[in-house]
């Protein structure tokens, strides 16, 4: 390296300040970026951990590992951690904190004080999940269901309630802040109909987040009284209505799936358009295909119960509710292809990840379509085709963009380059340990086996074998970040403002941004995606 690339960087936001307390009372958006960068890298290796666990188990047909117990403890705390705790605040808190004003041209967040104690909230929220860990984990289920979460359950419940309690309202801080931010601090210019389609989607969250996730309190607040007074609203001993909480819980929870998705397709949209050198094709029906995902995701909850005991009817309507939302999101990925379409495409880390995403998605959203037709349901519904189907659409999907916005944004945030070569490696390997470990499990809901069993028939072993064996492959493409990325922090070439000759106002700051982001407010006059068509 030249001595150019060891030259003193320029004031920005990581200089202002390098003590612990400078860090824990900070109020720039960029700097809690971070702190929820972090605490969502540990949560998520946490999560991953367990996940390991369910899948050494697996590797042999008898539960000779875990006992059954353990084994729903194991997956419990998997699907709580990974749900709350990782997936819903990934993007949001993390590149949704950091890049959302800037892509305005704001100077910071509507409320900077809000924005810091939502990142305490979810701290507190994640000591009391690892107080339920500690003590000995839970048992019931990541949903929580009734009536093993108000009566069979010996596990700490309550604590764990308590932690998605609190990080509940943390998501809804985040939300306010986004929504307040967006209407009344945007740049001179900035219209509605020129915000990056990123910020799009960070408002459609946000909308969501607050709509939403006053339900999942109120829910769990009925579990808390109904477990320690023996209030009777969901056992039907006491008069309570067993499907009262499915119908509450997934009220929430279906909203909550694009919660994670949402952010992760507006990210995708931000690295297939710089990735391709042209505007995003159908702007206006990727804006509404946003808008109809978020309000449609409030109508098809039911979907999830079609074997749950509710009326025919009911499950008729949620149905074709279910088929009806596939539209925008189809509407999305026939428009990413469209943008590909004759583009000077540059296959760098970041676009191959939005790539894997398209692949990932389409695969995830097909067997969705299957899920949704009341049918096939009632075969495939608490199988491993429901694992599969949910983790190509969660966890392929919305991981693979988020690693995606990392590698895109990593520049801007530090001022460093990584190397391209690793990165691309990392990305290619995570696709195909990803099928790898979940396409098996197609097959194996495919041929019956159930979901959440420890134990299994000698002739599901070859199929979960493979499934473990692919885990490995996508545990090692998880860690590879963490080291080429790390490595860039100290011996990466400064990348410049703009490495990627990207658009939007967030590539006009340094690299790394000054506290306060811009020293003159940017005035806009052109859309989103300036680029001159391939």
């Amino acid at each position: 390296m030249n001595s150019i690339e060891h030259a003193p960087l320029p004031r920005s936001y990581l200089d202002d300040g390098h003590s612990l307390r400078s860090w824990l009372l900070t109020h720039d958006h960029k700097r809690i970026a971070i702190l929820y960068a972090l605490a969502i890298t540990f949560f998520f290796f946490l999560g991953g951990f367990a996940a390991l666990l369910i899948r050494l188990e697996l590797i042999t047909p008898a539960g000779d590992m875990l006992t059954a117990d353990e084994y729903n403890k194991a997956f419990t705390f998997h699907g709580v951690v990974m749900v709350w705790f990782f997936l819903i605040p990934s993007i949001p808190a993390t590149l949704g904190n950091f890049l959302l004003p800037m892509m305005i041209g704001a100077r910071d967040m509507a409320f900077p004080r809000l924005n810091l104690f939502s990142w305490y909230l979810y701290m507190i929220g994640g000591l009391f999940t690892l107080a339920m860990l500690v003590l000995g984990g839970v048992d019931t289920g990541w949903t929580f269901y009734t009536p093993f979460s108000t009566m069979f359950s010996n596990g700490h419940v309550m604590l764990t309630v308590v932690g998605v309690f609190v990080v509940g309202f943390s998501s809804i801080l985040t939300g306010i802040n986004f929504i307040a931010t967006t209407h009344s601090m945007r740049a001179p210019g900035m219209t509605w109909l020129r915000l990056p389609l990123f910020v799009w989607a960070m408002y459609a969250v946000a909308l969501v987040m607050v709509l939403a996730t006053p339900v999942l309190a109120m829910t769990l607040s009925l579990i808390a009284l109904e477990r320690i007074f023996g209030v009777g609203i969901f056992d039907p001993a006491l008069g309570g209505d067993p499907l009262l909480f499915q119908h509450f819980f997934w009220f929430y929870s279906h909203p909550a799936v694009y919660i994670m998705i949402l952010p992760a397709m507006g990210v995708v949209s931000e690295l297939i358009t710089a990735g391709a050198r042209k505007r995003i094709f159908g702007y206006r029906f990727m804006v509404w295909a946003i808008v109809g995902i978020s309000v449609v995701g409030f109508l098809v909850w039911g979907h999830h119960m079609f074997v749950a005991g509710q009326s025919m009817y009911a499950s008729m309507v949620f149905s074709i509710l279910s088929f009806i939302i596939a539209v925008p999101s189809a509407i999305k990925v026939f428009n990413w292809t469209a943008t590909l379409y004759k583009g000077r495409i540059d296959f760098s880390a970041p676009m191959l990840y939005a790539l894997g995403f398209v692949g990932l998605f389409m695969l995830g959203g097909m067997t969705g379509i299957f899920l949704a037709a009341t049918a096939l349901d009632v075969s495939l519904h608490d199988t491993y085709f429901v694992v599969a189907h949910f983790h190509y659409i969660m966890v392929g999907g919305s991981v693979m963009a988020y690693l995606g916005g990392i590698h895109f944004w990593w520049p801007k945030v530090t001022g460093r380059l990584y190397s391209q070569a690793w990165a691309r490696f990392a990305a290619i390997l995570m696709f195909f340990g990803f099928n790898l470990t979940f396409f098996p499990q197609y097959l194996l809901g495919y041929e019956g086996m159930p979901r959440r069993y420890h134990e299994y028939l000698p002739q599901f072993q070859v199929l979960n074998i493979l499934s473990s064996a692919g885990a490995s492959i996508l545990a090692v493409s998880y860690l590879l970040p963490l080291v080429y990325l790390g490595w860039s922090l100290r011996y990466g070439a400064r990348s410049g403002p703009n490495p990627w000759r990207a658009k939007g106002l967030e590539w006009l700051a340094d690299s790394p941004p000054p506290t306060h982001n811009f020293e003159v407010t940017p005035v806009v006059t052109d859309g989103p995606y300036a680029y001159e068509d391939a």
